[in-house]
């Protein structure tokens, strides 16, 4: 995964943000083993349902969750619940099954 460091993207506030499967990470930001894992999960998303699928389903499912969930939407989109899940776990990403993000909605 290429990750850059920069002053820019994501806006102040925010440690990381993976687009298109680069992880771009707000400078004097850590990023530990579990916060890769978590944007490796998001990008393998990616790669099954095509970047921009992702983006509409990702934006779709947390107006839906916001409605239900209010300020802890994020929290309970599918593809977030399954990177929080397994973020710290080594061995998942060569284990996952293909749309296993689908067991979280």
């Amino acid at each position: 995964m290429k990750i850059i460091y920069n002053k820019i993207i994501p806006f102040r506030g925010f440690k990381a943000i993976n687009l298109f499967g680069v992880l771009f990470v707000r400078k004097g930001m850590y990023m530990s083993v579990c916060d890769i894992q978590h944007e490796m999960i998001h990008t393998k998303q990616m790669k099954e349902l095509g970047c921009v699928f992702f983006y509409i389903w990702y934006v779709i499912e947390w107006l839906v969750k916001l409605c239900l969930y209010g300020k802890n939407a994020y929290y309970n989109i599918s593809f977030e619940r399954e990177a929080y899940k397994w973020q710290c776990a080594e061995q998942y990403l060569s284990m996952r099954k293909k749309y296993s993000f689908l067991k979280y909605l």
